[in-house]
């Protein structure tokens, strides 16, 4: 009896440090540094705030937030600095404050932040962390690369909305208030590819463009808006930067409107169409995927220079409103979306689109090869060429396509 006592109480301590060994062993592989979705952290910079209810940085945090809810990561793992202006200085300081929160990964959202962040990847001491930069051109071999998209096909489908609009009012004339005008290609192949969309279905659209020299100033962006329509007395807003200041005009002044990053309906109910928007929580998800899943030192490899676009589900418009859209837009808009998803057919080619329909209703594409010319006549791609390259897309477009109008 005092045997087998003896052999049971062998076996209950056996079986007491097998459990603790095993439990040792899973604290330590806790405490082994081992990068997962579970314990990554994501650090991101804004230009305004990240309680903005629409607009660019809205749409930026809801991608990130978004992205890292699909992965399974911790909401508390993400770390903000925002309101950040386009200073180097200020870049570096919320660059070192998200370092210092040990983050694994960091996104710059605004174009002047990528001289900051470029300078940032190449110290030692941040080898070790992935950057990654929206809108910019700047990357290295190792762990800083870019990422935008194909957001000119959804202007252009944005565009078709805003013609038919014009039509349906007997009024051409469209007006754009820009960030910038040609001295980014960002700012230039939207309000081109904008233009180009009208044109197709009013021949006649005129797109009277204002500057205002900053992504985000809400005053500035009120006050271009007001300025379109007392000055030309345009019957639809688009736009090209932060806030939805120029929706909201375009509601008080009764007249229609394109707004940009997010859907801005909730903000003009019966008079915003539609809006180019981004879905960026694509991008989102697979870089940080990529930061998880390789040393920093291998994100650029990984991710490499991102470029989306509608088939990618990247970029979009954001749903029609029957509220204030003409008839067949959304038939039209979806014709075209499909067309360029299948690969057949891009904006910035020399081939224009008109649209036919039927005695049952029913839309067709029409194509016609024709020079893609600018404002002043020169010819950008001859009839029946292939679209512009996507580095001119992206970096060197600097002209105006026919049918803008510039101050």
């Amino acid at each position: 009896m005092k045997k087998l006592l003896s052999m049971l109480l062998a076996l209950a301590m056996l079986l007491t440090c097998m459990v603790a060994f095993s439990a040792c062993g899973d604290e330590a592989a806790n405490n082994s540094g081992e990068l997962t979705l579970e314990n990554v952290k994501v650090g991101a910079i804004y230009i305004t705030s990240q309680n903005d209810t629409a607009g660019y940085t809205f749409a930026h945090h809801n991608g990130i937030t978004t992205a890292m809810e699909k992965l399974g990561i911790p909401a508390e793992n993400l770390y903000i600095v925002d309101n950040v202006a386009e200073d180097d200085t200020a870049v570096s300081n919320a660059i070192d404050t998200l370092a210092g929160k040990g983050c694994n990964i960091i996104f710059g959202i605004s174009f002047g932040y990528l001289n900051a962040m470029n300078d940032a990847a190449a110290k030692e001491e941040y080898a070790n962390i992935a950057f990654s930069h929206a809108t910019g051109y700047l990357a290295n071999e190792t762990n800083f690369n870019n990422y935008f998209g194909r957001i000119y096909q959804a202007r252009y489908l944005a565009g078709i909305a805003a013609g038919l609009k014009s039509l349906e009012l007997g009024n051409d004339a469209l007006g754009y208030v820009a960030a910038y005008g040609t001295e980014y290609a960002e700012t230039c192949s939207g309000i081109n590819a904008f233009t180009m969309g009208a044109l197709s279905v009013n021949p006649n659209a005129q797109v009277y463009v204002k500057t205002i020299n900053a992504w985000a100033d809400e005053t500035m962006e009120k006050q271009a808006a007001e300025s379109l329509i007392n000055t030309y007395n345009v019957c639809v807003i688009a736009q090209h930067c932060d806030s939805a200041q120029p929706q909201l005009v375009a509601a008080n002044a009764g007249v229609f409107g394109c707004g940009y990053n997010s859907d801005m309906t909730e903000q003009a109910p019966t008079s915003h169409i539609t809006a180019p928007i981004w879905n960026w929580d694509v991008y989102y998800a697979e870089a940080i995927k990529a930061a998880v899943n390789a040393p920093a030192s291998e994100f650029v490899n990984n991710i490499g220079i991102y470029y989306g676009g509608l088939k990618e589900g990247f970029v979009d418009i954001s749903p029609i409103n029957a509220a204030a859209a003409s008839e067949g837009t959304e038939e039209i808009v979806s014709l075209v979306k499909d067309l360029i998803i299948s690969g057949e057919w891009d904006v910035f080619s020399g081939v224009k689109l008109s649209y036919t329909q039927d005695a049952d209703g029913n839309w067709t594409i029409v194509k016609t090869d024709a020079d893609l010319v600018t404002n002043t006549g020169e010819v950008i791609v001859t009839a029946g060429g292939a679209s512009v390259d996507d580095g001119v897309i992206k970096g060197s477009m600097n002209y105006y396509v026919a049918g803008v109008v510039a101050e």
